[in-house]
C-alpha cells in the first residue's frame, strides 16, 4: 500500500511534540525578556506585527496590515484552509473538492489539471509576509468529535528591521465515516495532510530592491473508498441506505496521495522610483501523484483493468519552471505592467503492469516548452473610478483578456479565455483508464454586473450578476472520460450578499442563482444560500469579547458530480439527484487577549428532515457533532 499509517502517525506526533518544544521554548525566552514601558504596559501586540503581500508590493501599494485577531468565522470549517470560497466534497475534511460555483479559468498554456485539493495547499503567490518589531507566533488547533482535526503553527521575527524570516507548519485529518473500522495498518484514518512553508522578504537599506522568496511542500494522504456500496436490498439509491460504519463501501484496500513542492521567488528593483520598476519571477514546482489498489480483482467499481488485474500502481509525475521578466509602474493616476514569460513542462508516467506472471512497470514521458507575453493597464482616480485592461497571449495559441469599469461602487466586466486542454484531459495512461484525445481550445465569455456599497451605517450590500457561454466545452462524462462538446453551455444568474445589525444582533446573508437550463453538462445547484445570525459583544467589563449564533447552509436539489479516486476528478452522473438538507451549526467564538477560540455543534439538525444527507453521489455529510477550536498569538 501506499504509506503505513502507524508509522506516519507516530513520526507526526514526535514532529509535532518537537515543534511544540521548540514554540514555546522561544515564546518562554521571548516573554522572559519581553520589553515594558515605565507605565509597565506592554509594546508589542497586533499593531507591532504587520502583513504584507507581494503583489501589493508590485503594485506600488506598499500596505503593511495589522495581523488577523479577528474571531470572525472562526467556526466555520471553510475558514480552516487556504480557500474560502464555497466547495463541495467527500463530505470530510481535507477530501477532494470543487468549487460549487463557477469560477472563470484563469491559468492559460500547458498545466497538469489535477486541482482537487488545491484549497488545502499554501499558495505560493499569496503566502503571508511579515514585519514585525518582535517576534510573532500563533498556534491554530481544532478538534472534533468524529475524528477531524486541523493544526498550524506560525513563527515569523524580524532578523533586521529590513529582513523577516518565518516558517509554518500545518495538519489537517480526519476519520472514515463510512465503512467497517478496521483494525488494519491503516485504521479508521481516512486523510493525512501535512505542509510546509518557509518565507522571507528582504528590503535593501536604501528601499530600491525587495526580494520575496519561499517555499511551500504539500502532502496529502487519502484512504480512498469509492462511497457508499448499496446492498442488495437497497432498492433505490437515497439518504435512507446511509448507515455509516455499518455500510459496505466500494473500496478497501484503495489509497492516494498528491505530493506538491514549490520553491518562488520574486525580485523587484526600482529603475526611476515608482515610475519604472523592473521584476523578476521564478517558479519551480513538482506534483506528483499515486494511485494504488491491491484489490482490484472485482470489476464492480472499475471500468476495465488493462495492465494488471492483480494489483494497481498508477503514478504521474508533473514538474513545471517557470520565469517572468517584467517592467511596471505606477502613479497617483495609473498603473501598468508588461511581461514575457517561458513555461517548461514535463510529465512522466508510470504503471504496473502484470503480464505471463512477469510484474514490470511501464513508463511514457512528455515534454512541453511555452512563451506568453502580457500586460495590464489600469486608470484610476482616488477610490471612485477605475478603467482597466489585462491580456495575456500564449504566441499562436491561447489567450486570456479582460476589461473592467469601475465607479463610485459599481463594476461592469468582460472577460474571455481560450485555453488548451489541460495534460490530463489530453492522456492518461492507467491501469483502469487509457485515452489519447486531440482536443480543440475551448473559449469561455463572461459577462459580469457587481455592485458594493453601504446602506446606512448598518447595512453592507455586494451584488453580482452574470451570464457565461462556454464554446467547445470539456468535461468528464458519465464514464469519467474527457469529452468536448461542439456546441456551447449557456448560463446565467445572480448572488447577493447582505449584512444588517441592530445593536449587538447581526444578520449575514448570502445567497446565489443559478440557471444551466442550456447547460447540461454544468452542475450547480439552481439556489444556494449561507445565513449566519448572531450576538455580538463585549462581556464581563470587556474581558472577553464572543459571538454567540446560529448558521444554516442549504441548496436546492441537483445532479452533483460524481468522483473519481482513480483521475482524482469530478465527473458527470444523472442517476442521483443530491437532495436539499439544511445544515445547521450552533456556535460560540470568543476573543480572551492573545486568545480566540470557538466551541460548535456541527450539524445540530442531523436526521431532521431525513437519516442523513449525501453531498457527493455515495459520499454523506458529517453527523451531528461537537467541534472544539483556538488560535494562541504570541506577539514577545
Amino acid at each position: 500500500m501506499l504509506w503505513d499509517f502507524d508509522y506516519f502517525w507516530g513520526v507526526r506526533k514526535k514532529a509535532l511534540t518537537i515543534f511544540l518544544f521548540l514554540v514555546a521554548l522561544a515564546a518562554g525566552n521571548d516573554a522572559a525578556a519581553q520589553i515594558i514601558d515605565d507605565t509597565t504596559k506592554v509594546l508589542y501586540g497586533p499593531r507591532t506585527t504587520l502583513r504584507l503581500y507581494e503583489q501589493d508590493v508590485l503594485e506600488g501599494r506598499y500596505v503593511e496590515q495589522r495581523v488577523d485577531t479577528s474571531i470572525h468565522n472562526m467556526h466555520n470549517e471553510r475558514y480552516w484552509y487556504e480557500d474560502t470560497t464555497y466547495h463541495k466534497h467527500l463530505g470530510n475534511v481535507a477530501t477532494a473538492a470543487q468549487p460549487l460555483l463557477f469560477r472563470m479559468p484563469e491559468k492559460i498554456g500547458v498545466r497538469l489539471g489535477r486541482n482537487t485539493f488545491d484549497r488545502y495547499a499554501y499558495d505560493p503567490e499569496r503566502i503571508n509576509y511579515y514585519d514585525t518589531r518582535s517576534p510573532y507566533s500563533h498556534l491554530h488547533y481544532v478538534q472534533g468529535q468524529l475524528g477531524e482535526q486541523v493544526f498550524e503553527a506560525i513563527y515569523a521575527r524580524n532578523i533586521k528591521p529590513n529582513w523577516n524570516v518565518g516558517v509554518a507548519y500545518k495538519i489537517l485529518s480526519a476519520n472514515k465515516q463510512i465503512g467497517p473500522s478496521s483494525r488494519g495498518l491503516r485504521g479508521d484514518r481516512l486523510i493525512n495532510n501535512q505542509a510546509v512553508k518557509a518565507f522571507t522578504h528582504y528590503q535593501s537599506p536604501n528601499k530600491r530592491y525587495d526580494l520575496f522568496a519561499n517555499y511551500t511542500h504539500m502532502n496529502q494522504e487519502h484512504v480512498e473508498t469509492g462511497g457508499i456500496k448499496p446492498s442488495t436490498t437497497d432498492t433505490i439509491i437515497s439518504p435512507d441506505i446511509i448507515r455509516y460504519n455499518e455500510n459496505e463501501i466500494w473500496l478497501n484496500q484503495a489509497a492516494s496521495q498528491e505530493y506538491r513542492n514549490n520553491y518562488h521567488l520574486l525580485q523587484i528593483f526600482k529603475l526611476a522610483g515608482e515610475d519604472l520598476k523592473l521584476y523578476h519571477q521564478f517558479d519551480m514546482r513538482r506534483q506528483r501523484n499515486l494511485y494504488q489498489d491491491d484489490g482490484v480483482s472485482s470489476l464492480e467499481f472499475y471500468p476495465d483493468t488493462l495492465f494488471s488485474r492483480r494489483k494497481t500502481d498508477d503514478r504521474t509525475n508533473y514538474r513545471e519552471v517557470q520565469n517572468v521578466f517584467g517592467v511596471t509602474g505606477n502613479s497617483k493616476y495609473s498603473f501598468y505592467k508588461a511581461y514575457l514569460k517561458q513555461r517548461t513542462a514535463a510529465m512522466d508516467y508510470s504503471v504496473h503492469q502484470l503480464e505471463n506472471a512477469v510484474e514490470a512497470t511501464l513508463l511514457e514521458s512528455d515534454r512541453i516548452t511555452n512563451l506568453l507575453a502580457g500586460g495590464q493597464l489600469r486608470l484610476q482616480y482616488e477610490n471612485k473610478a477605475v478603467l482597466q485592461v489585462d491580456g495575456e497571449f500564449q504566441i499562436t495559441k491561447d489567450y486570456n483578456v479582460s476589461g473592467l469599469i469601475y465607479f463610485e461602487g459599481l463594476q461592469f466586466k468582460m472577460a474571455r479565455v481560450l485555453r488548451s486542454p489541460s495534460l490530463l484531459e489530453q492522456r492518461l495512461l492507467s491501469n483502469h483508464f487509457d485515452w489519447q484525445h486531440n482536443f480543440n481550445t475551448s473559449v469561455t465569455d463572461r459577462l459580469q454586473v457587481n455592485y458594493t456599497g453601504k446602506l446606512g451605517g448598518r447595512q453592507y450590500l455586494k451584488f453580482m450578476a452574470h451570464y457565461t457561454n462556454i464554446k467547445r466545452h470539456i468535461f468528464f462524462n458519465e464514464q469519467a472520460v474527457p469529452e468536448q462538446l461542439a456546441g456551447s453551455q449557456r448560463f446565467y444568474g445572480g448572488q447577493l450578499e447582505h449584512r444588517i445589525r441592530f445593536g449587538a444582533f447581526h444578520l449575514d446573508n448570502f445567497v446565489a442563482y443559478t440557471n444551466t437550463d442550456q447547460a447540461e453538462t454544468i452542475r450547480i445547484p439552481e439556489w444556494f444560500g449561507n445565513s449566519k445570525a448572531y450576538l455580538q459583544g463585549n462581556l464581563f467589563k470587556k474581558a472577553l469579547y464572543a459571538q454567540l449564533g446560529v448558521e444554516l447552509h442549504v441548496n436546492t436539489p441537483y445532479f452533483a458530480d460524481d468522483y473519481m479516486p482513480v483521475t482524482q476528478q469530478f465527473y458527470l452522473q444523472n442517476s442521483y439527484e443530491v437532495q436539499s438538507y439544511p445544515v445547521i451549526d450552533v456556535f460560540v467564538n470568543a476573543d480572551i487577549k492573545t486568545v480566540n477560540l470557538f466551541l460548535k455543534l456541527a450539524n445540530a439538525t442531523d436526521e431532521l428532515l431525513y437519516p442523513a444527507y449525501f453531498v457527493t453521489p455515495g459520499y454523506p455529510g458529517m453527523r451531528r457533532s461537537f467541534v472544539f477550536g483556538l488560535k494562541w498569538m504570541f506577539f514577545d
